[in-house]
């Protein structure tokens, strides 16, 4: 279970987030929506333990993760705006590199295929556009062991195909007792899933 408690979230003197009290259990999505500066990247960002709150904690099963980040990390995938891959890497290598890093017994290929990677594979990542290295970074949710995904603007430069690809994953992250907390500017259709929804900016 993720949980927010009390939490302040500000971007310089700004106060975006105050006092928010938020669970997030498993087998839910939790879709975090409000107009642009209302704070959802910060929050989200808050809520991997990337962005310190001015007040209240962040918690992971019942730990506080600025005291246990630890265990919050091996359950944790991030994925923030920026692809985070290495461009002179292909899709196969970088994934060998999170598997390192991260763990992962998944099929790297399978993975990557099923994101519509199957012809490039071997080509290096910066011949790729960006929805592809879009792609190439949400192939590790494929093979990836982590039960807790935040996920900023995961649809971003995806195409149709993609898309489906992706919200195929996040159901069947959910049926497996997995938590999601993520943005969209597009709609998310997760048919079976229990989807959330907290808007920012309006109070």
């Amino acid at each position: 279970m993720l949980e927010a408690r009390e939490l302040v979230v500000s971007r310089g003197e700004t106060v975006l987030i105050d006092g928010l009290d938020l669970t997030v259990a498993p087998g839910e999505v939790l879709l975090v929506a409000g107009p642009n500066g209302s704070g959802k990247t910060t929050l989200l960002r808050t809520l991997a333990g990337l962005t310190l709150p001015e007040e209240g904690s962040v918690h992971w099963a019942g730990g506080n993760v600025r005291r246990d980040g630890g265990t919050y990390r091996q359950a944790l995938i991030w994925i923030g705006h920026q692809p985070g891959i290495k461009l002179e890497l292909t899709p196969r290598e970088n994934l060998r590199v999170f598997a390192s890093l991260h763990g992962g017994e998944g099929d790297r290929d399978a993975a990557l295929t099923r994101m519509g990677l199957g012809e490039r594979l071997d080509t290096p990542c910066r011949h790729l556009s960006a929805g592809q290295r879009r792609r190439v970074m949400l192939a590790r949710l494929l093979i990836e062991p982590a039960s807790a995904w935040i996920l900023d603007e995961p649809y971003t430069a995806l195409d149709r195909h993609a898309v489906e690809a992706l919200e195929a994953r996040l159901a069947e992250h959910a049926a497996a007792g997995g938590i999601t907390v993520m943005t969209s500017h597009q709609p998310v259709m997760l048919e079976g899933v229990n989807l959330r929804h907290l808007e920012l900016g309006h109070g």
